[in-house]
């Protein structure tokens, strides 16, 4: 991987930033994606309709066939920014590697990280942007579908915002559960109370959290020796170790998860990414010697 110095933004430049208002910084969205053509379509139909449409796509590819790139290039004049497509070889299950990449050639001040599979409500970016803190990272989640009700969302039904009733889901597979708190409690204007009195672990979720570049960066990134299997949540620990403080948003960022296959998982990486992540939080490490340098 070519590696390259990084800048260091100061807090002087987060207190201009922060002084003249959340819609000043700038914000890059890294979705990450593997050969699903289709469900990133329905997550850039997502951003297509958000309220805040100030911001930068990076598709990070971590070696799709040429049918990812096609989508990527039909959707372009559609956003305000040209949708950047960061791919690598496929030469495995190599996430942290391509998220890497995509954080070195982000522009903005501010990343958001989900993945092809997430269908972002339409103020999830404005969520993300509100909420965003000096010195802390967001923490989101998603609201699970079966695959009946995530091949039955279309175009039409995401434009609308249909496609975030509770009333479309219940219709479409997605039977009652406790995620439905999700959707309630913006509706009713409770999102930000849920948030603070929720009891759920703040962590990095690599489908719905977001940080600021500069962290990002200081931390070196994600571990590249790490597989499928708690990446993002090693690279939530490297945060905090560093002073970066969560902040739970899981009631305001809403996105929708696609059902899928999981065809990547090697079960036998998995002792491997327990071990660092484990060594990683008994060290109190804040950077990885294996990540960007």
């Amino acid at each position: 991987m070519e590696r390259r110095p990084w800048p260091v933004i100061g807090m002087r430049r987060y207190q201009i930033i922060l002084n003249q208002g959340p819609e000043m910084f700038t914000i890059s969205i890294i979705i990450s994606t593997y050969n699903s053509p289709q469900w990133l379509e329905k997550v850039l139909w997502g951003f297509q309709f958000q309220t805040d449409k100030k911001f930068q796509i990076l598709v990070a590819d971590d070696g799709s066939s040429s049918e990812t790139r096609d989508i990527i290039q039909a959707y372009n004049d559609k956003f305000e920014q040209t949708i950047v497509h960061v791919w690598q070889e496929d030469l495995g299950f190599r996430k942290c590697a391509i998220l890497n990449k995509a954080i070195l050639a982000a522009k903005g001040d501010y990343l958001i990280f989900t993945d092809g599979d997430c269908v972002p409500r339409y103020d999830f970016v404005s969520a993300h942007r509100k909420n965003a803190k000096y010195n802390h990272f967001l923490s989101g989640t998603y609201c699970k579908l079966p695959m009946k009700t995530s091949r039955t969302l279309c175009y039409d039904t995401i434009r609308t915002r249909r496609a975030f009733s509770i009333y479309w889901l219940s219709r479409n597979g997605y039977k009652v559960r406790k995620s439905w708190a999700k959707f309630a409690g913006a509706s009713v204007g409770i999102a930000g109370a849920l948030n603070r009195f929720s009891p759920s672990t703040k962590q990095f979720h690599g489908n719905n959290s977001s940080v600021w570049r500069r962290d990002a960066l200081k931390i070196g990134g994600f571990d590249e020796r790490m597989s499928y299997g708690g990446e993002d949540h090693e690279f939530g620990f490297r945060l905090q170790n560093a002073g970066v403080i969560p902040k739970l948003v899981r009631y305001s960022a809403l996105c929708l998860h696609l059902d899928h296959s999981h065809d990547y998982v090697d079960d036998s990486k998995h002792a491997q990414n327990r071990e660092i992540i484990a060594n990683t939080c008994s060290q109190r490490l804040m950077r990885t010697p294996f990540g960007i340098n």
